[in-house]
């Protein structure tokens, strides 16, 4: 089958399904430092930090680290390291604010007009400075049982014209489970538009399926898809025509990035990230400054030095190339830019 990009892809039916190369994925850090020629003796591993925040991370993903290389920035982002036992003033269970915000199980509306529905706890990778690292998805998970308590809540708020499908990822979801959510969010008049925040297509391209594509384009109003990438070499061949697939069915594609200190905390990094993101048609909408979750305080850049970099940033690249640094704070009606403070 040859798309109308030119690329060709098989059947669904004809590759191996997503879910299978999910459940193949690295679980354990000893297995994925031996796939890249390394060992533990080269990275101070944390068995405090498995138990707190477990590791998971697809094969498609491993394959773009660099073998031999301790301090590449995609292992960087999933290995559990001592630093995350560190503690921190200021660096908490929940950052931005979620439990406060919460309206029924799974659904948080913290911004008008707008509201999240806390889909699932599952991902397909467990990204280390995660702010919902910590959340009570037991608890707080709009598919636990059903859609419909989630769906009656949404539809009698009558100020919510936008959701946001969120987790986990929501793309973690198998497409039986997330038609019907899609499905009862387009029937109810006052939702306008759809959002979905995802790392899938970029962690697991292979989730992007016809079915899905389908899903998508079927939605009654507009839908954009956030990505979330990090570092211009998480995006491959494969992640492209990924990418290429969701614009087949006329999502508005953005990403936003979190800036992280030993991952992309440089101009280089930044900047080819931004030119490899547009140069696939996807707008670099948001670079978040990283939100204080406990156990990630090792991942933090200061204000002054984040400036810096946007500063660099925009003497070698256009406007539309430039992502708006931001941080969220709990209780603020939007999210904040971010200022250098001057000290």
């Amino acid at each position: 089958m040859i798309t109308a990009s030119g690329i060709k892809r098989q059947p669904d039916e004809a590759i191996r399904t997503w879910q299978q190369e999910l459940a193949e994925g690295f679980r354990r850090p000893e297995e994925l430092l031996r796939y890249l020629g390394l060992s533990d003796a080269d990275l101070p591993l944390s068995a405090a930090a498995m138990r707190d925040f477990p590791m998971r991370v697809p094969r498609s993903f491993a394959a773009r680290m660099q073998p031999g290389k301790a301090d590449d920035p995609l292992l960087r982002q999933v290995l559990p390291l001592a630093a995350e036992s560190e503690t921190r003033d200021g660096f908490v269970m929940d950052p931005v604010g979620d439990m406060a915000s919460r309206q029924a199980d799974g659904l948080l509306k913290k911004y008008r007009g707008r509201a999240l529905l806390i889909t699932t706890g599952a991902c397909a990778i467990h990204c280390r400075y995660c702010f919902r690292r910590h959340f009570p998805y037991n608890e707080q998970n709009a598919g636990r049982l059903s859609w419909q308590p989630a769906l009656e809540a949404v539809a009698a708020d009558p100020d919510i014209n936008e959701i946001i499908l969120s987790g986990g990822d929501p793309l973690s979801l198998a497409d039986q489970k997330l038609q019907p959510l899609m499905e009862g969010l387009g029937s109810i008049a006052h939702i306008h538009r759809l959002r979905v925040h995802t790392r899938l297509p970029v962690v697991l391209p292979s989730r992007v399926t016809d079915k899905l594509v389908g899903m998508l384009r079927a939605f009654p109003g507009p839908v954009t898809v956030v990505l979330h990438v990090n570092h211009s070499r998480e995006i491959d061949e494969e992640v492209v025509a990924a990418v290429q697939r969701l614009q087949e069915t006329g999502a508005l594609l953005l990403n936003q990035a979190v800036l992280l200190k030993g991952v992309n905390d440089s101009v280089k990094a930044l900047s080819g990230l931004s030119e490899k993101l547009t140069a696939m048609a996807v707008s670099p909408y948001y670079l978040h400054q990283l939100d204080p979750v406990a156990g990630a305080a090792h991942f933090e850049v200061n204000d002054d030095r984040a400036v810096a970099l946007m500063e660099a940033m925009r003497e070698r690249l256009p406007g539309y190339m430039l992502p708006r640094l931001v941080r969220e704070i709990p209780e603020d009606l939007a999210k904040r830019p971010v200022v250098s403070t001057g000290k």
